[in-house]
């Protein structure tokens, strides 16, 4: 299949042209990772452009709902198929400068759990996959080479890809993927109040906080 840009999936007709690739396959889909997203980093208020996080939600957000709902129904009518939405430890916590793009993982995430519920019965699973800071070109291209996170050490994406795939394998509701450092960080996070949560993601995604 030709390779669709990530920006071109951010739109309807993006989507509708990659399902409509899938189709001209004629053959059905066994098992999907959705998996594209993008991230906005900076102060809310002072720094990021409105665009650039509308954007954001039309590609984490919009274009997983649309997409889902296209091969879903699809994998529905066969009893059969899986599906691995790539959320983040982010849905865990609330990001502030990362603020949109923490809400949208909390919403890929929630949206996978309860989709994973209504299917249960039919033959398709549903996982969600949990990252923490993976080695990729995320924190460039979201503009926070200078925040602490963003100039850490992070884990090995295959490592993250193939826990990820295992847990699609296993059906397992949900996988936090990575090193042991991640997958305490989210266990604990989803004990710790949203306050305390909030205020150790700023000491990681604050701008300027690389160089404290």
């Amino acid at each position: 299949m030709q390779y669709t840009p990530v920006d071109s999936i951010a739109t309807y007709e993006g989507v509708e042209a990659l399902y409509n690739k899938i189709k001209a396959t004629n053959r059905p889909v066994d098992a999907i990772a959705i998996n594209a997203g993008v991230g906005v980093g900076g102060d809310f208020a002072r720094e990021t452009e409105l665009k650039d996080e509308l954007n954001l939600i039309n590609l984490n957000v919009v274009s997983t709902v649309h997409l889902a709902k296209r091969v879903v129904k699809d994998m529905v009518e066969r009893g059969k198929g899986r599906i691995l939405f790539t959320s983040s430890i982010a849905a865990l916590m609330p990001g502030p400068f990362e603020a949109v793009y923490a809400a949208s993982k909390a919403f890929v995430h929630s949206f996978s759990e309860g989709l994973r519920n209504e299917l249960k019965d039919t033959g398709v699973t549903v996982t969600a996959l949990m990252p923490g800071p993976t080695d990729t070109n995320f924190f460039h291209r979201a503009g926070m080479d200078d925040t602490n996170v963003g100039a850490s050490k992070k884990d090995d994406p295959a490592d993250v890809a193939k826990q990820g795939f295992e847990a699609l394998m296993a059906g397992k509701d949900d996988v936090i993927a990575g090193s042991l450092k991640t997958k305490l960080q989210g266990s604990v996070s989803k004990i710790l109040p949203d306050t305390v949560n909030a205020e150790q993601h700023r000491q990681l995604s604050e701008p300027g906080s690389a160089n404290k």
